[in-house]
């Protein structure tokens, strides 16, 4: 017969409840009647008998004892307890008085309402750490306390992980506490000089700090340096892990790189190769000419060219191009294309003369 207390009303559950239910009911009614959510007269100290309920039915001998005894057993108060026949021997047990306490051991987070516990989805939220312009969460929906959870970011159904919650809590569910933020992308423009020698890129971004409080942030300047190997190509990834905003309950988000390159006065780039276009008059392309071709690396190159020069003819020099990225010490080719100018006008004679001339 029960005596005192009886927990299993308090969380509204059967004498034969599993240890799920245990759980289920405890969520549901700490979520209900927590002191920062509900400000109604009485809620506070339901909260509190709920907790200690919990207390003794999630423990195995706790609950043998309040079953055979109820709450004066567990005190040692009960005939046939505390050395008594058939009693349980030399075992007394109080609630320690701080349902805030279970609570935080049960969910791993003091307060519910802050950072990510209630705050997916609602306009205001973010447990102090003000706009965010990169924090971007996946699957996750507005959730009312009434709801019964089966997972919840940045719990493991319903509890914190092996090292804060209960024993038997299955260890697999730790790695779902926290939710990284969306990969931050960003451009990093570089010339075709920087990619024929490299250099580095220091790139400064703005991002929120936690501060020790470990809820409110700061905003702090940090400069990232990125070197850019010689040949890279365009779209080339560059990433700095966790280094996006850092709010509470997150993983910060990777910052992102992509290489683009920046336009050229006078090279067009393809790959590994250089494209540079030259300006010839008809003459020159009928009758030859010799070109003065400019190189990446400020040369100049004396460029014969006899044949004649079509509108498609390409001129190829290897070796003046960009490094390779994965061999750098080989270069791709200078291509010279040619831009034909034709005359607007000819006279009489020179018509005449091209017209005897040419086949």
């Amino acid at each position: 017969m029960t005596m005192g207390k009886d927990y299993y009303k308090v969380l509204g559950v059967s004498r034969s409840a599993t240890e799920d239910e245990l759980k289920k009911a405890y969520r549901k009614l700490a979520l209900k009647f927590h002191p920062d959510k509900n400000k109604e007269a009485g809620a506070e100290e339901k909260f509190k008998e709920i907790a200690e309920a919990y207390e003794v039915l999630s423990d195995k001998k706790k609950r043998d004892i309040f079953d055979k005894f109820g709450e004066a057993g567990l005190k040692g108060q009960a005939p046939g307890a505390g050395g008594h026949p058939g009693g349980q021997p030399n075992f007394t047990w109080q609630y320690h008085g701080d349902p805030n306490a279970t609570f935080t051991t049960f969910f791993g987070n003091s307060n519910p309402f802050d950072g990510m516990f209630f705050n997916f989805g609602r306009p205001g939220s973010g447990g102090g750490a003000g706009p965010r312009q990169h924090h971007v969460f996946h699957g996750a929906e507005p959730m009312d306390i009434e709801d019964d959870f089966g997972y919840m970011p940045g719990f493991a159904n319903g509890h914190a992980g092996p090292h804060q919650g209960f024993p038997g809590q299955p260890q697999r569910q730790a790695n779902r506490r926290k939710r990284q933020d969306a990969p931050v992308h960003h451009d990093l423009k570089v010339s075709l000089e920087d990619i024929f020698k490299g250099c580095t890129k220091k790139m400064k971004i703005s991002r929120r700090v936690l501060n020790p409080d470990g809820r409110t942030t700061r905003t702090e300047d940090k400069v990232l340096d990125i070197n850019v190997k010689p040949g890279w190509k365009e779209g080339t990834k560059i990433t700095f892990p966790k280094e996006g905003d850092q709010l509470p309950n997150t993983i910060p988000a990777d910052i992102v790189f992509t290489l683009k390159n920046k336009p050229h006065p006078t090279f067009h780039r393809d790959g590994s190769h250089l494209v540079y276009k030259a300006k010839i008059t008809l003459k020159q392309a009928l009758c030859g000419t010799s070109l003065t071709v400019p190189t990446i690396d400020g040369r100049k190159l004396k460029v014969p060219m006899t044949d004649i020069i079509k509108p498609n003819t390409e001129k190829r020099i290897s070796g003046e191009g960009l490094p390779h990225p994965k061999t750098p010490a080989r270069r791709g080719e200078l291509v010279i294309k040619f831009d034909i100018s034709f005359p607007d006008r000819l006279t009489k004679t020179t018509k005449e003369v091209l017209s005897d001339t040419l086949p």
